[in-house]
C-alpha cells in the first residue's frame, strides 16, 4: 500500500499540511524543492488531542523547524491566549524559525433552530478571522456543525457520524442555517484576506453532497473546501475525487499506532493523483 512518503514523491503540484510528523526535508526528492513544490506542514492537533495538558504552539513550531517542515496549522483551542501580545509572540517565533503559520483550525456550528445561538457562532467565526489576520494566517478551517442529538462524541463515532435531526426540523432547515451563517462571514474574510475552507468534518459536510451543497450555494472566492483525507469513512477515494475540484486546503491524516475511533489504510498515491488531476496547487 503506498504510504504518505510515496504520496509526496509523486510530484503533485501543490503544497502539504500533514497531521503527523514523519518526514524531514532532507528525505524528500530534490524535485520537490523547485517551483510549485509540495510544502510540508504540521497540524498542532497532532501533538494534543484535547485529553492531556495543552502542548504549546511554540513547541509545535520548534518541532516543525527541527524536522525541516515549513508550516504549522494552528488549532485555535490549543492556543494559550487570544491576547495580541501572545499572537505576535507566536508570529515572531514562527518567523525566527523559518516556519509559516498556514491555517487556523477553529470550531463552530451553525446547525441550531435558535437564531441567537447561530448568531453567537457567527460572531465567534468573525472573531477568529480577526485572530487569523493578526497572526498573518491566510486560511481558516470552517465547520458547518451537526445536530448534536447524540451527546457523546464516542457514541457519535460508534454510529459512524450519523445522528437524527432535532424533532420538528429537517436537513433542509439545517442547510439553510449553515448557508446563511457562512454568507455572513465572507465580508470579514475578504476584508482580512483570510480564505475560509469548509471541511468535510461530520454533520452536514460528512458527505460530498452535503459539503458541496453549501459550497455551490455561495459564489465567493473567499470560500473553498478543506479536504480531510480521513473523514470519509466509506468509499473514501470516490468521495475525495468529488470534492477535489473545489479543494483549497488539505489535511492528510495518518494512523501510526492506530486511531482513537477508527483507522483507515489510505492510498496516498491515489489521493495524490486525485489532487493532481483536479489541478490542486495549494497546501495539502
Amino acid at each position: 500500500m503506498p504510504t504518505r512518503r510515496s504520496f509526496l514523491q509523486t510530484g503533485l503540484t501543490g503544497a502539504a499540511a500533514l497531521t503527523a510528523p514523519s518526514l524531514s526535508s532532507a528525505e524528500l526528492p530534490q524535485t520537490l524543492f523547485r517551483a510549485n513544490r509540495i510544502r510540508l506542514g504540521l497540524a498542532s492537533y497532532s501533538y494534543w488531542h484535547f485529553k492531556t495538558p495543552k502542548v504549546p504552539i511554540e513547541y509545535v513550531i520548534d518541532e516543525a523547524a527541527r524536522l525541516g517542515v515549513e508550516g504549522v496549522d494552528v488549532l485555535h483551542r490549543q492556543m494559550e491566549s487570544e491576547d495580541n501580545a501572545y499572537l505576535q509572540k507566536l508570529k515572531r517565533h514562527a518567523f525566527a524559525n523559518g516556519v509559516d503559520l498556514i491555517a487556523l483550525s477553529v470550531h463552530q456550528s451553525f446547525v441550531s433552530p435558535d437564531a441567537d445561538e447561530r448568531q453567537k457562532n457567527v460572531q465567534h467565526t468573525l472573531h477568529c478571522i480577526e485572530l487569523a489576520y493578526k497572526l498573518g494566517i491566510p486560511c481558516m478551517r470552517l465547520n458547518s456543525g451537526r445536530w448534536n442529538t447524540t451527546k457523546s462524541f464516542d457514541e457519535y463515532m460508534k454510529n459512524r457520524g450519523i445522528e437524527a435531526a432535532i424533532p420538528g426540523y429537517t436537513e433542509d432547515d439545517a442547510f439553510k442555517w449553515a448557508i446563511d451563517c457562512t454568507r455572513q462571514c465572507l465580508d470579514k474574510a475578504a476584508e482580512c484576506g483570510v480564505h475560509l475552507a469548509l471541511e468535510n468534518h461530520w454533520g452536514l459536510t460528512s458527505t460530498p453532497e452535503g459539503l458541496l451543497r453549501i459550497r455551490k450555494a455561495i459564489d465567493s472566492p473567499w470560500l473553498g473546501v478543506l479536504m480531510d483525507t480521513g473523514n470519509f469513512l466509506e468509499a473514501p477515494y470516490e468521495k475525495l475525487a468529488a470534492i477535489a475540484p473545489y479543494t483549497t486546503f488539505v489535511q492528510a491524516k495518518t494512523y501510526y499506532g492506530g486511531g482513537v475511533w477508527y483507522t483507515l489504510d489510505l492510498d496516498y498515491a491515489l489521493i495524490a493523483d486525485i489532487l493532481k488531476k483536479a489541478g490542486y496547487k495549494v497546501y495539502v
